[in-house]
């Protein structure tokens, strides 16, 4: 027995119908793609339009001269050459020794006070165009005119109310004190028992203050710190009633 390994070959079975001959049968495929309606258009258009020198360039190029080589100066704007020429002016001649200077003239000019003048400022602008057009400052809108308001020199409305209401306050005080008077409750207070009375005031005060001086810095304990918001209490109450004396001359108290 051989050591090779035989392949055998596989035949189909066999039919009488295989012996028949049949027609092949072709299977038309359908264009993948149509061809676009437009497309004897574009070809048309692009037949128009696409010259035949658009990628190439001209047929036929003019060769630069050697001689008309790029000059200095030559691509510089030059200045119209003038039609006239312009008239000398020649200084006069130096006058001899026997010429004799014109007297007799003379001007109504006041050199000193021409020398002695003051400058005059310039007035201020404004600037509202990017051309430099100029305008005075004052008529450019940008200064206010107060003069130039509807209401200028009236007197504010706040100000009237709180004058109204300061005037109806006086008026109620003066009423209750006239009153007061007239029923005998209550008496002014004359200019010296004022003065007596509010030089106690800083005197108390000045007391108050210098025992408000001798405090120790440490305030550790809270009898201290007691004591020394007491003080400033008392202190503020006499600079209170000391201003009230101050401002005020007329003054008036029960009368007991």
């Amino acid at each position: 027995m051989s050591s090779f390994n035989t392949f055998e070959v596989v035949h189909p079975q066999e039919r009488i119908y295989n012996l028949i001959p049949r027609e092949e049968v072709h299977i038309e495929k359908s264009q993948r793609y149509s061809l676009s309606k437009f497309r004897p258009t574009v070809v048309r258009e692009k037949k128009i339009t696409n010259p035949t020198m658009k990628t190439m360039g001209p047929a036929k190029v003019e060769v630069p001269s050697p001689d008309k080589y790029l000059k200095k100066h030559s691509k510089e704007p030059k200045l119209p050459e003038s039609e006239g020429s312009y008239p000398r002016f020649e200084k006069p001649p130096v006058p001899t020794r026997t010429d004799h200077p014109t007297m007799g003239i003379h001007t109504k000019r006041d050199f000193i006070r021409t020398t002695t003048v003051v400058p005059k400022k310039p007035q201020p602008i404004s600037v509202d165009t990017n051309r430099g057009h100029k305008q005075p400052l004052e008529n450019s809108g940008l200064v206010p005119k107060y003069i130039k308001k509807k209401d200028y020199g009236e007197v504010p409305v706040y100000l009237q109310q709180r004058n109204e209401e300061q005037q109806r306050a006086q008026e109620a005080y003066d009423s209750y004190v006239r009153e007061q008077k007239e029923q005998g409750a209550m008496k002014q207070l004359s200019d010296e028992e004022r003065q007596s009375i509010l030089e106690r005031l800083k005197a108390n005060w000045d007391k108050l203050h210098h025992e408000y001086q001798s405090l120790s810095l440490v305030t550790d304990m809270l009898s201290k710190k007691a004591h020394k918001e007491r003080l400033e209490a008392a202190m503020k109450q006499l600079e209170t009633d000391i201003e009230f004396f101050e401002r005020f001359k007329i003054l008036y108290v029960p009368n007991k």
